[in-house]
């Protein structure tokens, strides 16, 4: 469980009520696993700080910034609040306001991206009867005086196996 405030919970009430247009289109993208089947809170509160958008599963943070966001003073307060959220092994997206609003698709796709990296697939359990199928294992191709070259890559092409968009390691057969 992550470490926050409880004085911070009323406030976060509020802000609830009081978002953005640009959280609040955000919210209508990304809220009730629409995205990559991850929830999301609005509104967060980790340690002393509020976040914008928490998702638990990819322990990933989202910031949608306002224009006051570009003073030296902010650009200080973030820089050290990311670090904070950063330590306790979250990430920390941040997009303007502008980029929410013009560009909700983009912005989506950088979150999608992201939880994929935070959270790679993983292989799921074989079924009864189900078996792995390896590619067949090349043999080793000599170039003079010991050296190997191209070995697995110029196996694959010669006897034409296409395995560039394969998503797993291997192929699950019957």
């Amino acid at each position: 469980m992550l470490p926050y405030n409880a004085k911070l919970k009323e406030r976060a009430r509020e802000l609830r009520d009081n978002m953005t247009n640009a959280e609040r289109f955000l919210w209508a993208q990304i809220r009730a696993k629409q995205v990559k089947d991850c929830w999301f809170y609005r509104q967060k509160p980790i340690g002393i700080y509020i976040a914008d958008f928490y998702c638990p599963k990819a322990r990933l943070v989202i910031e949608v910034d306002g224009g006051h966001h570009f003073s030296d003073e902010t650009i200080k307060y973030d820089r050290e609040r990311d670090a904070y959220i950063n330590s306790l092994g979250l990430t920390v997206l941040r997009f303007t306001n502008d980029e929410v609003l013009r560009n909700i698709e983009g912005v989506v796709e950088v979150i999608e991206n992201k939880i994929i990296e935070q959270n790679p697939p993983c292989i799921p359990p074989l079924r009864k009867g189900e078996k792995i199928i390896l590619p067949p294992v090349p043999p080793r191709i000599k170039y003079g005086a010991g050296s190997y070259k191209g070995g697995m890559e110029r196996y694959l092409n010669q006897n034409r196996y296409d395995l560039t968009n394969h998503p797993l390691p291997f192929v699950r057969g019957e």
